[in-house]
């Protein structure tokens, strides 16, 4: 079993020296006072798009989900609202919308992994009140430009027992696979513990973003 489990991580670890997909646009952040640079990706959701920041080693995703009031996917120029995830309804659209100074609202969340092979995860979200702001840009050379500074609402997940043991090899297999793909492709791939086998832990805390700005290559 030890001779199968070490042939298993080196044949995986040795693909992740494969060059990541190329991607000009960048993203960089300190997460409580500790630099983040990464390559990020535009992905459209229907009439939503967001943004996906990946990295691995350890594995971290910083990921911004942008609605418009227009429902447009193409990503507009403007001022947005950082919101939390359970933000929706009239109710809670039209006070924002009636201020005249927002596109859309945005909504942040930022996993990071603490212990590997994806054992334990902190993981942020953002609040509804004063969860802060982005602004998005064109800058002169074409990219969209994003400058966002916010504090997230922080927990902490530990992989279950039950599913440590009962996915033995396979689920080990599949975080490495994951790994691979996100350093290979710059998408984040299951890099979240939610629905996944992990314990919400009772322990909050805050995750601070600060000086964060991405840039994006424009493509409609």
């Amino acid at each position: 079993m030890k001779k199968k489990l070490a042939a298993l991580i080196i044949s995986l670890l040795s693909q992740m020296a494969v060059a990541q997909i190329s991607n000009d646009n960048s993203l960089s952040v300190q997460v409580d006072g500790k630099e983040y640079k990464t390559a990020p990706r535009r992905i459209r959701i229907g009439n939503a798009w967001y943004v996906t920041a990946n990295a691995t080693s350890p594995d971290k995703s910083l990921r911004f989900w942008f609605a418009t009031w227009t429902n447009n996917d193409t990503p507009e120029v403007g001022l947005y609202k950082i919101v939390d995830e359970e933000f929706n309804g009239k109710n809670t659209v039209q006070p924002i919308m009636a201020e005249g100074k927002y596109k859309g609202v945005a909504y942040v969340k930022y996993v990071e992994e603490t212990r590997s092979p994806r054992m334990e995860y902190h993981v942020g979200k953002s609040r509804r009140e004063n969860g802060g702001e982005i602004e998005v840009t064109k800058a002169a050379d074409g990219f969209l430009e994003g400058k966002f500074s916010c504090t997230l609402d922080g927990t902490h997940f530990k992989e279950k027992t039950s599913a440590t043991a009962l996915g033995g090899l396979n689920r080990l297999k599949g975080k490495l696979e994951d790994k691979v793909f996100t350093s290979a492709t710059g998408y984040d791939s299951d890099i979240d513990p939610e629905g996944r086998g992990y314990k919400k832990q009772d322990a909050k805390d805050e995750i601070v973003l600060t000086v964060g700005v991405f840039k994006l290559k424009f493509e409609k």
